[in-house]
């Protein structure tokens, strides 16, 4: 009998897609242990933008709450998405900081780290894959799924070859806006199987309402691992449902090795968790839904909700459609990114400005940073005259931008003084520098502790 691993998502890329990460420990710590004998493949549970929530709105230590789910999680391996040169961030940070995030999120309990980059230029996830690999974690380099003229079939292949070569454990191919068709997952798989030896992890979401049946095509062309959500946070701009896919998949005789009856105790547990949400408007019904809007624009539900919001404060949600008929046209003149973090909160903010106040009349900083290089190599051509009114004389960056950038431990740790109580510490300042110091401030304890650490060079 075949086997298919089945990640769960809830405690990451579940919530995060539908309650913007606002999940607090105490919402999920009893219900750990069951989940640790359930049988899945991992437990996602860190990484994304639970390490950001947990510091600016939950008042909880990231490293701490990993720590308690590594503790309470014993049998099951531990999951986290990195975002590669940009770890948890929006922008890059020194080879330093990447090596030093990464052997501390497996000294604290992760196993498995998803580390994708936005561009699919794989130059910006090599050390952050050599690190995980010398730590002993299991390294699963990331394809970011997307369609455009260049996208084709035979270049994730290429892809997936790529992460082979640089040892990855295993491939995801990550379709963040499900926008992934049952035909080109049977395709795709099946190429990949073909091509690469190491396992392959298909993720998508909900958001178009073609995830299941996507997956089912996946699983007939021999994919490894997908990723599900408990059924209470399953569907719309999340996963589909762990309950019914394992049913479905143990009906056509696929093994999952998960605990169905276990599976029933989980979800009842997150269901009261849900409801909490839902009154509380933390959870807007409106997530739960198909919208098939995505496979025009290509638009991830947190993208959308991120358009919505801007435009809202702006007084113009009456201009909606015109900055989704817009997206697709600034993401071609910027090379065909995927959208995918950074890249979509760039791509969409830029499609609100040109609707709103003409096209590239303003164009945002982190597009002109994007523009002379400063996130990768874009996977298209650029528009030249776009690229040239940006940087207004500036030459693009030749090289690797990560290069250039100097160790920002040590001013950290200057800056933090008796908060800089360990490596860390010092790693939330540096990724998330104002919110961390507000946090030490809050925690009393903190105030009491001496400074001693010691900055390790990058090796």
């Amino acid at each position: 009998m075949n086997k298919v691993g089945i990640t769960e998502t809830v405690l990451r890329d579940a919530q995060q897609s539908l309650i913007a990460t606002r999940m607090e420990r105490k919402e999920f710590e009893d219900i750990l242990e069951t989940m640790d004998n359930a049988g899945y493949h991992s437990i996602e549970c860190w990484g994304g933008a639970t390490f950001d929530s947990c510091l600016r709105y939950l008042d909880e230590d990231p490293w701490e709450r990993l720590r308690f789910i590594r503790k309470k999680c014993k049998k099951t391996k531990l999951q986290m998405l990195l975002r590669g040169q940009n770890i948890l961030g929006y922008h890059h940070y020194s080879d330093t900081t990447v090596r030093a995030f990464v052997r501390d999120s497996i000294k604290n309990g992760i196993d498995i780290i998803r580390i994708f980059d936005a561009l699919n230029d794989f130059t910006n996830i090599k050390v952050a894959v050599e690190t995980c690999i010398e730590a002993g974690g299991h390294a699963q380099g990331t394809i970011c799924y997307t369609t455009s003229p260049i996208h084709t079939l035979e270049a994730f292949v290429e892809l997936g070859k790529e992460l082979e070569a640089m040892g990855c454990h295993s491939i995801c191919v990550k379709d963040m806006a499900g926008i992934m068709s049952p035909q080109v997952a049977y395709d795709l798989i099946t190429e990949l199987k073909k091509n690469v030896n190491i396992p392959i992890v298909l993720h998508t979401h909900c958001t178009t309402g073609l995830a299941q049946m996507t997956y089912v095509k996946a699983v007939e062309a021999g994919v490894d691992v997908i990723d599900t959500a408990i059924s209470a946070l399953s569907g719309g701009t999340s996963q589909p449902s762990t309950e019914s896919t394992v049913y479905a998949l143990e009906e056509m005789g696929y093994a999952t090795g998960v605990d169905f009856k276990l599976l029933k105790k989980i979800n009842d547990h997150f269901t009261p968790v849900k409801e909490k949400f839902i009154a509380d408007g933390k959870l807007n019904p409106k997530v739960l839904g198909t919208n098939i809007d995505a496979l025009s624009y290509q638009i991830p539900g947190g993208m959308l909700s991120n358009l919505i919001a801007q435009l809202t404060a702006q007084n113009a949600l009456e201009r909606l459609d015109e900055v989704l008929a817009e997206t697709p046209n600034v993401r071609k003149d910027l090379g065909y990114p995927p959208l995918v973090t950074p890249m979509s909160q760039m791509v969409g903010v830029q499609a609100v400005m040109n609707v709103l106040f003409g096209r590239y009349n303003y164009i945002s900083k982190e597009v002109k940073a994007y523009l002379r290089g400063e996130y990768g190599k874009a996977p298209g051509e650029i528009n030249e005259e776009l690229r040239e009114k940006a940087l207004n004389g500036q030459k693009p960056i030749q090289g690797r931008y990560a290069d250039t950038i100097k160790n920002e431990m040590t001013k950290a740790v200057e800056r933090l003084g008796a908060y800089a109580r360990d490596e860390e510490s010092v790693l939330s300042y540096v990724l998330f520098p104002q919110i961390t110091e507000e946090y030490f401030e809050k925690a009393e304890e903190a105030k009491m502790l001496k400074v001693t650490y010691t900055i390790r060079e990058a090796e």
